[in-house]
């Protein structure tokens, strides 16, 4: 090819139009024609998240913690126990012995919540091991928000009262319906 030819084909090719190049935009905190208000930028649309910003709103509890940070109830007991029969008896079971139909299939049983060890555990360790996992359970944070953690842990720890209740533990009222010989 020619010197020449190059230098036509160069110049007409410098000399293509890029549309994008040509169209209204804005520069960032710029003054723009496009919008009413006169602004370029937008305001982000409520709830956004920063990306990398969104933080687990347990990143900062202490898992030696044994209080609840919401009050105790039925209603948070009934949520537990929902969230604990999706997300836990699956390898728990739901007594919570760790023979769950996972396990039996083969995969890692996890200790039983009726174990001494557990059951003098402080209410904050289930939350820990909910959020960051332990040894074959992977970590729950992604899948079970911060207060359904709590609500599990809550009835988890009725679970372990159900299994280990004495009788000092009924009100005296309904005692005598325990004691009393069931009807023939």
């Amino acid at each position: 090819m020619r010197a020449e030819t190059v230098l036509v084909l160069a110049t007409l090719a410098a000399a293509c139009s890029q549309k994008m190049r040509e169209q209204p935009r804005c520069e960032p905190l710029g003054p723009s024609r496009l919008f009413a208000d006169g602004r370029c930028a937008r305001d982000p649309v409520p709830g956004t998240v920063a990306r990398g910003a969104a933080r687990d709103p347990l990143a900062g509890f202490d898992p030696r913690s044994d209080r609840l940070p919401v009050p105790l109830s039925a209603t948070l007991l009934a949520r537990g126990r929902e969230r604990y029969d999706i997300y836990c008896s699956p390898c728990h079971d739901r007594a919570g012995t760790g023979g769950g139909m996972i396990v039996q299939r083969g995969y890692t049983a996890p200790p039983s919540f009726h174990a001494d060890r557990l059951r003098q555990a402080p209410v904050g360790h289930f939350v820990d091991v909910m959020t960051r996992g332990w040894g074959a359970m992977p970590p729950y944070a992604a899948q079970v928000p911060a207060a359904d953690r709590w609500a599990i842990a809550a009835y988890i720890r009725a679970l372990q009262r159900s299994q280990h209740a004495r009788l000092d533990d009924v009100p005296p009222e309904e005692r005598g319906r325990l004691t009393a010989e069931p009807p023939s």
